[in-house]
């Protein structure tokens, strides 16, 4: 185990959390390199984080399996919300994530599984075996996760390790597992993998995977950085709703996934597991005194009027 926080000479930085999480020496330069990595680009990648591998396996697997089912039964599943913690799934194109940026393109050329046990869903498919479990034992592992990184964020600002922990309490944060087929036609004229967009919450931890089409990050330069894919790591980005808490101060970036190469040889299919950390519907976010030096930039609003915004517009027909 690393005592330091070891960052790569990569444009989007590694950092080993291990020693804050153990309160060894070296805490003190995770926290740092955190806070250096969402003041400049708001993307970072974790190690040392603790989650279990069979945990992640088990999700990624089982997921996939539901994914593999022919289409014409997984556009039956996961279409109600009669069932809070039940299971929603979006099929191919169902979702327009550069809309929340006022861009307009075709729909995103991936599928997804969602859940969240505060969330609206339908009834769990029937098969494959354990796909319910499976969901609920990760997202139990990504709230430990979060609580860690949760206390780093207070730690870089100054405020006290559990400031943030009533806002979390009936949070809404939500599990997606998203499926990128292989693509063997062409997209239409501006569709990607997933469009340019920000996340809404608080952050976002990512279980990503190599692939050709991938993840890509815009720098403050405009440049397109293609994320790491390293094994065991995840991807940590800071979203809207804290960027706001923070007066802008720590940023959410714009991302995207790309479309593999035209004309690919090999297989490009991908997966990905993104946890997107959401505070509860009656949050307030305002900016935070230690970053209210020049004046709030936005009116106080609760989390949920801020999301049914946004939601709103991913998921616009017009």
């Amino acid at each position: 185990m690393s005592s330091t926080a070891d960052t790569l000479t990569i444009d989007i930085p590694v950092i080993d959390i291990a020693p804050f999480i153990a309160n060894e020496a070296g805490s003190a330069d995770v926290v740092r390199a955190v806070e250096a990595a969402c003041r400049n680009l708001g993307f970072l990648l974790v190690t040392g984080h603790g989650v279990p591998k069979d945990v992640t396996a088990r999700l990624y697997d089982t997921a996939r399996a539901f994914f593999d089912e022919p289409q014409e039964w997984k556009v039956g599943q996961g279409r109600g919300t009669s069932e809070i913690g039940g299971v929603a799934f979006s099929p191919i194109a169902d979702e327009a994530l550069a809309a929340t940026m006022g861009l307009k393109t075709p729909g995103d050329f991936k599928e997804s599984l969602n859940y969240g046990p505060r969330l609206p869903g339908d009834a769990w498919p029937s098969k494959p075996s354990g796909l319910e479990s499976a969901f609920e034992d990760y997202f139990s592992e990504m709230e430990i996760l979060a609580g860690h990184l949760r206390r780093i964020f207070c730690s870089a600002i100054g405020l006290a390790p559990d400031h943030f922990e009533k806002e979390f309490v009936d949070h809404l944060s939500a599990l997606r597992v998203i499926n990128y087929p292989e693509q063997h036609v062409e997209p239409e004229p501006g569709q990607l993998r997933a469009g340019v967009h920000t996340d809404y919450g608080f952050m976002t931890i990512l279980r990503s995977e190599a692939s050709q089409g991938g993840l890509q990050v815009r720098n403050r330069d405009g440049e397109w950085l293609d994320a790491p894919s390293i094994e065991g790591a995840y991807v940590i980005n800071i979203g809207d709703a804290f960027m706001r808490w923070t007066n802008d101060e720590w940023v959410s970036t714009p991302h995207r996934v790309a479309n593999p190469p035209s004309g690919y040889g090999g297989t490009a299919r991908r997966q990905s597991i993104p946890f997107f950390l959401n505070p509860s519907k009656d949050t307030v976010i305002e900016c935070l005194p230690a970053f209210a030096g020049q004046g709030a930039k936005y009116e106080p609003i609760t989390y949920g009027e801020y999301i049914k915004v946004k939601t709103g517009q991913a998921f616009s027909k017009g």
